[in-house]
């Protein structure tokens, strides 16, 4: 039976610590709750290498007391609650007193802090749990933390880190959501010594949204305010026609605090139910305020899940919410044409080049209506070149003489035609012997000609001429529902659905072609505003989009700007198609990348085929299915769909009971 020991507080310290700080982005999480919880109004945090070598967090709160800085280094050392039932109303972000220990044991820590009552501050450092200095300093009202050298003293834990921009782009997306859920508070934003993020801190929520994420996002949004039971929700949802293909952009705050809650999103999305199309998800930035005693935040070390005392209450209310804001912004577009067709249309006004005996002081009369050009009948004809070379230059040279190959609108179409053929024999026949020959066919030739022609060919040994069997007979009989094509092929019946052949043979054209080739560029750039782990997704995977065939440049602040696509992608849905990929890429990111350019291609082919239901004419639907039944490389689709059914002729007899 082995013996149970005590462990010695630094492993206790690393253990609370993996629990707490996963990454840089965590540290910053627990530093901003604490400046908040302080009463700070402007907070600035500062990163450098993605937050894992240089975190600085600078407050003009409260501040902390000399005697306990070094108290707040402690495990469980805490001032937001003394007794149990303390739990039971929490109101501020921080509660649990792990937070500065835990990063105190896996960096190193350095704190300026002074309170309003004292004339001098305190400088504080400590690193790996261990306390390096304390003593009196000069600072400005609240409190300066800085940490460095994350995970020095644990480097297998710093071997799961990401990228810098990884982490940076994460420790972005927590200050987002901190400046979203306290418009009140000014926050400022630096990374790399750069200004990615100032909002104004004016209380209001519009404009913390539009400092996050731009004037696009602003203008599609609609206000939220509703109280139901004592559940408030206030916030913005977006319009139907600003739906997105993801749900990262769906942002729930409860008194403050950013959760994660699958049960409200659920909620929503079914208030948008037959408002937007089927695989689009709304977006929101929505703060629910419940009371304190039905809500419990203390389930998990994050704080980012929650558990409610009566969930259906919750929902119901958040559903209803929408619901009532969808319906007072259903406003239809009305347009007064009556005022429209009251405008005063512009005079004519005829362009005139001046001369020099003209002088230029006149001023441009307009023309009279009986003085514009008159019309010709033959401006729109057309002719081919050869016709047009054969008839005399006489004809074509007046426009009141009777051209045969004019087609106008009183003649008749067929009898156009007619007199064009007849001209052409005529042009034939008044041509040199040396043209008649060479349009003669075979059987007009000479004698001395048709005799070699019919002389038998030679062929040299061990040459036989062999008949390439001839490929199997198609016949189009139509299609059903506007989805399969019907049509006998080699005694049988087949049936193919358009759109899953169609996207296999675009996803073939797109893997057989390099990233170069078959690209198109944007006459208009595309521009993309992107949630933050989405921004992380596609700057990690730019090679992977130019290998199919997009080129995607960072624009900053959360914008991707789209300047290439392939071909056969319409302009018009770049958009959408680079956020589906996205949104395949942060779901699947383990996959190699040789199966992620496949994902991405297939995503690719399924957004450019053609869809089940669209109109497609016989020649189209012919021409599919010969590139399905001529070709062995077309059998599933790219996601494993079947392309083809067939179906024999003694299968179907059997059917109908005529081969028992």
């Amino acid at each position: 039976m082995p013996r149970i020991n005590v462990l010695p507080q630094q492993i206790a310290e690393l253990i609370a610590a993996g629990e707490v700080v996963e990454r840089p982005a965590s540290v910053v999480k627990e530093l901003l709750e604490n400046a908040i919880d302080a009463g700070a109004t402007s907070i600035t945090a500062e990163i450098r290498g993605g937050g894992i070598h240089y975190i600085r967090i600078t407050d003009n709160g409260c501040g902390i007391e000399k005697d306990d800085v070094q108290k707040a280094f402690l495990p469980h050392a805490t001032s937001k609650v003394k007794t149990a039932e303390d739990l039971d109303r929490v109101l501020t972000l921080g509660f649990r007193g792990e937070a500065l220990s835990s990063i105190a044991a896996v960096s190193r820590v350095e704190v300026l802090t002074r309170t309003k009552e004292d004339d001098s501050g305190t400088a504080y450092a400590i690193a790996g749990g261990e306390e390096l200095k304390n003593e009196s300093a000069g600072c400005p009202l609240g409190t300066t933390i800085v940490v460095r050298d994350l995970f020095y003293n644990t480097p297998a834990r710093m071997k799961f880190l990401k990228r810098d921009i990884s982490e940076a782009n994460a420790v972005a997306d927590v200050v987002d959501r901190l400046a979203l859920s306290h418009p009140e508070i000014s926050f400022r934003f630096l990374r790399e010594g750069k200004q990615t993020l100032l909002t104004p801190g004016d209380g209001k929520l519009m404009s913390a949204i539009y400092a996050v994420f731009g004037k696009t996002f602003a203008d599609g949004l609609v206000e939220v305010h509703y109280t139901l039971d004592h559940v408030q929700i206030d916030g913005y949802i977006c319009r139907p026609i600003s739906a997105r293909p993801s749900r990262t952009m769906q942002f729930f705050f409860l008194n403050g605090r950013w959760i994660k809650s699958r049960s409200m999103s659920a909620a929503m999305e079914n208030a948008y139910k037959n408002a937007i199309m089927v695989g689009r998800f709304p977006s929101c930035v929505l703060n629910v305020s419940v009371p304190t005693h039905l809500v419990d935040v203390n389930v998990h070390p994050t704080k980012t899940e929650v558990r409610f005392s009566d969930d259906r209450k919750i929902t119901s209310c958040l559903y209803y919410a929408v619901r009532s804001a969808l319906q007072s912004d259903d406003e239809k577009k009305q347009v007064d044409l009556a005022r429209l067709t009251q405008k005063p249309k512009p005079a004519a006004v005829q362009l005139q080049m001046v001369e020099d005996e003209t002088d230029a002081s006149e001023p441009i009369v307009s023309v009279p209506k009986g003085n514009l050009p008159q019309r010709r009948d033959d401006f729109w004809s057309k002719m081919p070149a050869s016709d047009y070379r054969s008839v005399k230059k006489t004809q074509l040279s007046s426009p009141k003489a009777d051209n045969p190959f004019l087609y106008k609108e009183s003649d008749d179409l067929l009898a156009s035609f007619d007199r064009r053929n007849e001209l052409k024999a005529k042009a034939k026949a008044d041509a040199p012997v040396s043209e008649k020959r060479q349009n003669e066919p075979a059987g007009d030739l000479p004698d001395v000609l048709m005799e070699k022609a019919k002389k038998p060919q030679v062929l040299p040994k061990n040459v036989q001429i062999t008949e390439q069997p001839q490929p199997p007979k198609l016949r189009l009989i139509g299609e059903a529902f506007r989805t399969y094509i019907i049509c006998e092929f080699d005694g049988k019946l087949c049936l193919i659905d358009k759109h899953a052949a169609h996207e296999r043979v675009i996803f073939n054209r797109l893997k057989a072609q390099s990233g170069e080739k078959g690209k198109q560029v944007l006459l208009s750039p595309v521009t993309l505003l992107v949630s933050k782990a989405e921004y992380a997704a596609i700057l990690e995977n730019l090679d992977a989009f130019a290998a199919c065939g997009f080129t995607l440049e960072d624009f900053g602040s959360d914008t991707v700007v789209v300047r290439e696509c392939p071909m056969m992608i319409d302009p018009a849905d770049v958009q959408d198609l680079v956020l589906e990929i996205t949104e395949n890429l942060m779901q699947s990111k383990s996959d190699v990348q040789s199966e992620r350019i496949d994902r991405m291609i297939a995503t690719t082919a399924c957004k450019a085929a053609i869809k089940a239901g669209n109109r497609n004419d016989s020649a189209e639907l012919l021409a599919l299915a010969e590139r399905v039944l001529y070709h062995e490389d077309v059998r599933f689709c790219p996601h494993g769909r079947p392309v083809v059914i067939e179906m024999s002729r003694y299968e179907l007899e059997k059917q109908f009971g005529r081969i028992q």
